[in-house]
Order: structure tokens, then sequence, then C-alpha cells
């Protein structure tokens, strides 16, 4: 099941940017979040992950990117898809195999 986004990618890119733009004004960057989430509507654990979110995406934090993430997980349905058809084909293979020997041992 996919969450709701209540926030469209442009508040979200918007409310980033703010946060970076006016990070010098505030002693941290957690006082920046908070001063700015509720500007924005949202809680300031929100907005920090979009923060983050956006610079592992552009590099400035390590982790995973989206892109990278998206790929994994495609990758990994793939994969279960792939393993389903392999048992599905293995007990097909059986199947036919075992109605093979019945059938010469008619004979």
């Amino acid at each position: 099941m996919k969450k709701s986004n209540k926030f469209s990618p442009e508040v979200r890119e918007r409310a980033v940017r703010l946060v970076q733009e006016h990070r010098g004004d505030y002693p941290s960057l957690w006082a920046a979040i908070e001063s700015i989430a509720p500007k924005i509507g949202c809680v300031p654990q929100t907005l920090n992950e979009w923060v983050k979110r956006v610079e592992v995406d552009t590099g400035v934090r390590d982790g995973v990117t989206t892109a990278e993430a998206q790929r994994v997980k495609g990758l990994e349905r793939e994969v279960k898809e792939l393993r389903r058809a392999n048992e599905i084909l293995k007990l097909a293979s059986a199947f036919f195999a075992q109605a093979e020997l019945d059938r010469k041992l008619k004979y």
C-alpha cells in the first residue's frame, strides 16, 4: 500500500529550498527546519526527511539515492517473479515427467 502524499513535489522542493537558503540565519539546521516547517504546514520531522533525501540525491550526504532505491526495488520485484515462474516450471516438468513414466508403463 502506498502512502498518500499530502504535499505536492513543488511544495516539497520549495520547502527544502527555503531551508537551504535560510540555513545560515539559524544556529543549526534543525532550528531552520523548526522555523520553516509550520509555514509549510508540516511537522519538522517530515521537512527534515525531505532535506535529507535531497542531500542524498545531490551527493551532499552519503546514502542510497532515490533512483538507486527504485532500481533495487524493481530488480527485487523481477527476481521474485522469476523465482515464481521457475517454481511453476519445475512443478510442470515433474508433472509431465511422471505422466510420461506412467504412459510407458501401460504398454
